[in-house]
């Protein structure tokens, strides 16, 4: 990845995070919701096919989405 597709995918990710605090904070999303949200995300990528080098970028995506799951980030946990 160049530093720009880096930058862009970082970016992204901030804005996206940004938008499902914000749903729940402003109770358009549930907590449950959100994280099924992710979850599914997730899941798209752990089915994805393609050749080798494609496969492995969409585990490490999907990975990265469970951490987030795990860690709580795009939700204001109580």
């Amino acid at each position: 990845m160049t530093t720009h597709q880096e930058h862009a995918g970082i970016a992204a990710l901030s804005i996206c995070e940004a938008l499902l605090l914000a749903m729940n904070d402003h109770k358009l999303l549930p907590e449950a919701e959100i994280v099924g949200v992710l979850r599914d995300a997730a899941a798209s990528h752990e089915d994805a096919v393609g050749t080798e080098s494609e496969t492995e970028t969409h585990r490490g995506v999907a990975e990265l989405i469970k951490k987030i799951i795990a860690g709580g980030n795009s939700v204001r946990r109580r």
